[in-house]
């Protein structure tokens, strides 16, 4: 009771502060860099206008017509904006997923980029419904920031990349990085992570960060930066897509710095809407388990080959609408958008993110992908 008190006191706060005007603008200083944004902050309210309606955010979002997700919009194969305003990758595609599972229509969408200063508020505040944004699952944010995590979708780790002109190899480790310009996020786990991790092991280094990463990315190819760090499928994703040509970009072999679980993120308090996230991510990799596809889905439906599946699409014994959803919500999702191994090639392959022999294959092939029974 305590939590849910102190995290309505924080979320009355916020809004308080944003009715005094529409636009905060906040400066934040860290190590030589200072970074100022401007932030536009919603205000929640009742009906269509971003508040709640009465049951909760499940009821909002059904009655709004559309799901409003919260991404980064430059996180290279999990979440970019593209040229016509679209968005695209692995996060963008669960943000379809439960879309086409509540709304019946994966295009019902209305994506937020968001730094990872604005993502807790967005939240917080009901700008937007839901957070897929590489976001990891700690336990301060599981209490203190009263968010709630739904299952990982994926499993990383922070890594250092440098430029192998700078003397760097790919046997390089966190030692080599001593009285570099290290450049990464601010106000993110990857901060505290690379902080720690050079004191520990006495490496000095000078920390310079910014609020967006695509500015940390201009830093390092000018040269302002020695390193960077972040994610490791990150890193991968900027290598593949931007390294210039003539420069070879190595990320550090060492084992990650820290554990990394991304997954999708909720208001505290919220069970049923917390419910929908879970299962969203649990059914999809229940499809992909058993090789049900978006190709085979409609046949799987009609002659389900066991009783998981006949529940999962609809059929007798299905739980999807004790959920406050449709019974066949699954099956839309499925069909539109593609199970958890389609999701994942279609985003994470092309840039050198091999499913097989990772963290992330299926618990059947040795990796950590794992759901419980839908029974």
């Amino acid at each position: 009771m305590l939590k849910r008190l102190s995290v309505l006191v924080i979320v009355l706060a916020m809004v308080v502060a944003a009715c005094g005007d529409d636009d905060a603008e906040t400066t934040t200083t860290t190590g030589a860099t200072q970074e100022t944004t401007t932030t536009t902050v919603a205000t929640t309210s009742g009906g269509d206008d971003g508040g709640q309606a009465e049951g909760g955010i499940l009821a909002t979002v059904q009655a709004r017509g559309v799901l409003k997700c919260g991404v980064s919009g430059s996180a290279t194969a999990f979440s970019e904006q593209q040229a016509d305003g679209s968005f695209t990758g692995f996060d963008v595609d669960y943000c379809r997923y439960i879309a086409a599972a509540v709304l019946g229509d994966a295009d019902a969408v209305e994506y937020t980029a968001l730094t990872a200063a604005e993502r807790f508020t967005a939240v917080q505040t009901g700008s937007v419904d839901i957070l897929i944004r590489n976001t990891t699952w700690t336990q301060s944010r599981d209490t203190d920031v009263g968010m709630d995590f739904a299952p990982t979708t994926y499993y990383d780790g922070q890594q250092v990349m440098a430029r192998e002109s700078a003397g760097f190899s790919g046997t390089s480790q966190i030692a080599d990085l001593e009285g570099a310009i290290v450049c990464t996020n601010a106000g993110t786990t990857t901060e505290k992570n690379i902080t720690e991790t050079t004191a520990a092991l006495g490496v000095n280094i000078t920390l310079n960060t910014f609020e967006d990463y695509n500015q940390v990315m201009d830093q390092f190819i000018a040269g302002a930066c020695d390193a960077v760090t972040t994610d490791g499928s990150g890193l991968v994703g900027r290598k593949a897509t931007q390294q210039p040509e003539g420069e070879n970009w190595v990320i550090f072999p060492a084992a990650p710095i820290s554990k990394e679980p991304l997954g999708p993120v909720t208001i505290q308090n919220d069970s049923q809407w917390l419910d929908v996230a879970k299962w969203a991510v649990y059914s999809s990799i229940i499809f992909d388990e058993k090789g049900i596809t978006s190709a085979n889905a409609a046949d799987m439906k009609a002659t389900p080959p066991d009783g998981e599946i006949d529940r999962l699409m609809g059929g007798e014994g299905e739980l999807q609408t004790a959920m406050g959803l449709n019974a066949d919500a699954w099956f839309q999702a499925l069909s539109q958008v593609g199970n958890y191994d389609e999701i994942y090639a279609r985003n994470l392959n092309p840039v050198g993110l091999v499913r097989e022999g990772s963290l992330n294959a299926s618990f059947l092939n040795g990796g950590l992908i794992f759901a419980p029974p839908a029974r």
